[in-house]
């Protein structure tokens, strides 16, 4: 079992991969939009089918009052004709996938100042810093998913 973790930018949309048992996310890129996220879809289509990813977890980048603004919008956006794609191919036999995958939105408001935070914090150069945040950025929105599982699952077992 495999998650991926999809942080959307203007100029790149970074990835990041889970662990097959759901512990740890790792950054494994970025793909180049130059201002058009729709144009990473096949090339994630084609990480999701290599990978056999079952859990897709996008950021959707709220405002700070929580509220959904365009970028939020074209992540819903993104998020959706992900999803048609994936149906579409599947269903005509152009991708192997032994189901479609979940695909779940998930508030980033400031995963990107953290990525920062923790690029700086690892002794990387800002200079440095514009081709590695947005997959870090993947990896923090997934690692809070997959934490977030964790800690469900915990909580069940407490109460059981």
């Amino acid at each position: 079992m495999v998650w991926l973790g999809v942080d959307l930018g203007e100029a790149r949309v970074g990835l990041a991969l889970s662990d097959p048992e759901l512990t740890f996310a790792h950054p494994i890129g970025n793909i180049k939009v130059h201002g058009n996220a729709m144009d990473a879809i096949e090339d994630v289509i084609d990480i999701i089918e290599r990978e056999q990813v079952e859990r897709i977890i996008v950021g959707v980048p709220l405002l700070l009052s929580g509220k959904q603004g365009e970028s939020a919008r074209k992540a819903q956006g993104w998020t959706r004709e992900l999803m048609s794609r994936l149906l579409e191919y599947r269903n005509t036999g152009q991708i192997q996938l032994n189901d479609v995958p979940i695909v779940e939105l998930q508030d980033e408001r400031l995963t990107t100042v953290a990525a920062h935070r923790q690029l700086s914090d690892n002794q990387i150069s800002t200079r440095d810093h514009r081709p590695m945040v947005d997959q870090q950025s993947a990896v923090l929105i997934l690692q809070s998913a997959l934490d977030a599982r964790h800690a469900d699952a915990i909580r069940s077992n407490e109460a059981a």
